[in-house]
Order: structure tokens, then C-alpha cells, then sequence
């Protein structure tokens, strides 16, 4: 039995879903157990391209049942339409993806009171998805959450009502208009009607699994520094992104989690606010146009960066990253000299990430070294050894700094596109 977490060592978007699915080949259950629909991976296999957001990358694993674990706040439509997506891709899910009854229900009014507290924020907007999100882990801890398991009685239409007569006050006086407990009811029944062959509770299962030796992926939402408490607070996610999370989320002792894959871009890009130490602002330069992408969950474009080192140590040290998914080396190709960021410093003193919080990471001095770039296209590349030596070194550079190895290096968006060392 081995449990292996897959995490982002930046703020996202680091290349996740696509490690994930070359991954899970040798693994009997692929897991979400964090985040929600905010988080957006993109997989291309034999089967086509896929943007997915709840359902585990993992699932194009024949052999391979995919959890969505407690942990997991769910848009009901978006699964619904995600399951429905994969059905007719020949994805057969039936038997082959389980969600717990005990993940909480983003609302219609969870959606409009995000959009709602990022426009009355004005300026200090933190730039969230706008998907509910943050106001249904809001309502998870504070007790005012719907789950799955309430629509086993009449909890649900009991919960449903007190809920509407609280946010309802909340969206008129921020100028929104109130919701219809009919409506909203008659909307929810039927997601649950459509749901109910996929729920299923966890706990035996994934404790069952561990006993007689079954091998665990753990797929994280997000990335490291958009994790509550570790981020970059307040311009993070709403949900503990690190892999202790899978505890809570799918109940995962800690000790079994041996392996931790910590996925990292060859540069850095960020989407919403929040710092950026190495962003890089000439909108027109070379490298901003070559490093330049839009996010799959929100279709914005992401802000882009150098790599920064300061960050992928960090993440490494934080989450006990044992090995390195170096995604997007491609992307550096025709590039005369890379710059990449091997710390900071502040008033002349070196400072470490967790010296500093948000604001003030916003405005350390970042220590830069020069590399030289390689012209030729790797994007075909099979082994380690056909990368150009400058290529090599990039990576080397990168396994030195974060003081374990590299084990894959994407080399394009395809599954196939990935050197094995």
C-alpha cells in the first residue's frame, strides 16, 4: 500500500491535473480533498481534452476509482455536468466515482454574496473566482452548511429555510435580490435525484483500502500558497491546501501519506490578487508574451513570472515534498537567458517567505541569478539526456535549490510529454 499527495509548490495552475493522470496508471483510487469547483485541471490524453474541476484527474485510470472526499465543497450542477461530460467522452463512471455525503453544498446564495463582498470591498478586493467558495466554507464552520446527508429527511428543507431568511437580509442590504425558498428547494432536490447513485460514504472504504494494501493518489486543489493558513493571506483560498488536509478531507491517517509528488512550473504565474515577487510587468516583452496564460477555471489571464526558488523551498519544507513534477520546461525554449529568483531580501538582510505576510512580501527585494537559455524545441524529448545541456542545468539548478530530486519533467501539454527519470 503506498498513499502519494500531488500538490502545486506555487499558486496554482502548476500542471496538477496532467501529473495526476499519468500517475494515476498504477493506483486503485484517485481522491480530491480539498477545495471546489475553483480550482480547474486540464488533462489531455487519447480521449481528448478535459477541463475538470471536481472529478478527480485520475478517473481516465481504467482500474482507477475516483473519491471526492468530505472535504470538498460541490457546485451540484458543475459535477453534474462534468459526470455527464466524461460519460459521453466513454469515461463510464458508474461504479467508478464516489462522493461523500458528508461534502458541503455551494448555494445560489453562496455565488451571490461572493460577488456581492468583492464588489462592496472596492479596491481591497482579493480577487476570488466569484464560485461561492469562500461564503460556503464560511457557512461550514460557522454551522450554517447543507450537506449531502441532510437530503436523507426533511433536514435540508429545515436548514434551507433558516438559511434563506438569514442570507436574503444580507443580499438585499448589499443591493442583490432575495432569493425563492420554492425555487431554490425544487432546484436542489432534483441535483440530488440525479447525484444519489454517486454518494456514498467514504470512511469504510478508503479504511478497507488501507488495510489490504490498495494504493492512494491524492489530487490537491489549488496550490501551497493559496492555503488559508500558509498563503498569502487574506489573497488565498478558503480551504487548507497542504496534505495534511487529506485527514480531515477523506480521512487519511497522516502517517500513511509516505509519498508527497510536489508539482512545479518551470516559471511562475498567479491568477487574482495578491504578491508576486518575480512578476514580470513589460506586458510587451518577449517573456511576458511566452509565459502568458489563461486560467481554466475562470478564463482570466494569469500573471506571470520568473521562478521563484524562495517559494518552491518553502513548499517543499512545508508539505514534506519527496520528489519533483517539473512541468512547462518547453515554455523556456528561445530563450537567450533565464532569470530565476533565488531569494529575497528586506532593508539589506536576507528574509525567508515565512519572515514575512502578504503585504510584506510585496515588497521585498528579490535576488536574482542569470542562466543561459537553450534555442532547441524539447518538445519531443524521451529521456533526460536529450535535453540541451542548458536545459539539464536548468533542472539540476532547481534539484540543488529545493534539496530533492526531480523525477518528471513536462515537456509539452500531452501525457506522453513527460521525461521519467
Amino acid at each position: 500500500m503506498t498513499v502519494t499527495a500531488v500538490i502545486g509548490s506555487q499558486w496554482g495552475d502548476e500542471g496538477k491535473g496532467k501529473a495526476v493522470d499519468f500517475l494515476a496508471e498504477k493506483m486503485d483510487y484517485v481522491a480530491r480533498f480539498n477545495g471546489g469547483n475553483n480550482a480547474g485541471h486540464t488533462v489531455i490524453n487519447e480521449f481528448g481534452t478535459f477541463k475538470i474541476h471536481l472529478v478527480p484527474s485520475g478517473i481516465f485510470a481504467k482500474n482507477t476509482i475516483g473519491l471526492i472526499g468530505g472535504g470538498v465543497v460541490i457546485d451540484p450542477q458543475v459535477l453534474i455536468d462534468e459526470i455527464e461530460m466524461l460519460n459521453q467522452a466513454g469515461i463510464g463512471l458508474n461504479g467508478r466515482l464516489w462522493v461523500s455525503p458528508r461534502s458541503h453544498l455551494i448555494m445560489p446564495y453562496h455565488k451571490i454574496l461572493d460577488g456581492l463582498y468583492e464588489e462592496a470591498k472596492g479596491a481591497g478586493a482579493t480577487g476570488t473566482t466569484r464560485r461561492g467558495i469562500g461564503p460556503v466554507f464560511a457557512d461550514k464552520v460557522s454551522y450554517n452548511g447543507i450537506r449531502w446527508t441532510d437530503f436523507t429527511s426533511d433536514m435540508f428543507e429545515q436548514r434551507l429555510k433558516v438559511q434563506l431568511e438569514l442570507k436574503n437580509k444580507i443580499i438585499i442590504a448589499l443591493g442583490g435580490e432575495a432569493l425563492k425558498y420554492e425555487s431554490v428547494r425544487a432546484e436542489y432536490r432534483g441535483y440530488y435525484v440525479k447525484l444519489k447513485p454517486y454518494i456514498k460514504e467514504l470512511f469504510s472504504l478508503v479504511q478497507e483500502g488501507l488495510k489490504t494494501g490498495k494504493n492512494f493518489l491524492l489530487e490537491q486543489a489549488m496550490g501551497t500558497f493559496l492555503d488559508t493558513d500558509w498563503g498569502t493571506y487574506p489573497f488565498v483560498t478558503a480551504s487548507t491546501t497542504i496534505p495534511s488536509a487529506a485527514s480531515a478531507g477523506l480521512g487519511i491517517p497522516p502517517r500513511h501519506i509516505i509519498n508527497v509528488i510536489g508539482v512545479t512550473k518551470a516559471y511562475t504565474t498567479r491568477v487574482g490578487g495578491g504578491p508576486l515577487p518575480t512578476e514580470i510587468k513589460d506586458y510587451d516583452s518577449e517573456v511576458y508574451k511566452k509565459f502568458g496564460e489563461v486560467a481554466a477555471t475562470t478564463g482570466r489571464v494569469r500573471r506571470v513570472g520568473w521562478l521563484d526558488l524562495e517559494i518552491v523551498r518553502t513548499a517543499v519544507e512545508l508539505s514534506g515534498v519527496t520528489e519533483i513534477c517539473l512541468t512547462k520546461l518547453d515554455v523556456l525554449s528561445g530563450l537567450k537567458q533565464i532569470q530565476v529568483c533565488s531569494g529575497y531580501q528586506m532593508n539589506g538582510l536576507p528574509v525567508r517567505y515565512a519572515d514575512v505576510d502578504a503585504y510584506g512580501l510585496d515588497k521585498v527585494e528579490t535576488i536574482y541569478q542569470t542562466l543561459p537559455g537553450w534555442s532547441e524545441d524539447i518538445s519531443k524529448a524521451k529521456t533526460f539526456e536529450a535535453l540541451p545541456v542548458n536545459a539539464r542545468s536548468y533542472v539540476k539548478m532547481i534539484e540543488d535549490a529545493a534539496g530533492v530530486p526531480v523525477k518528471w519533467i513536462g515537456v509539452g501539454p500531452e501525457r506522453d510529454a513527460t521525461i521519467r527519470r
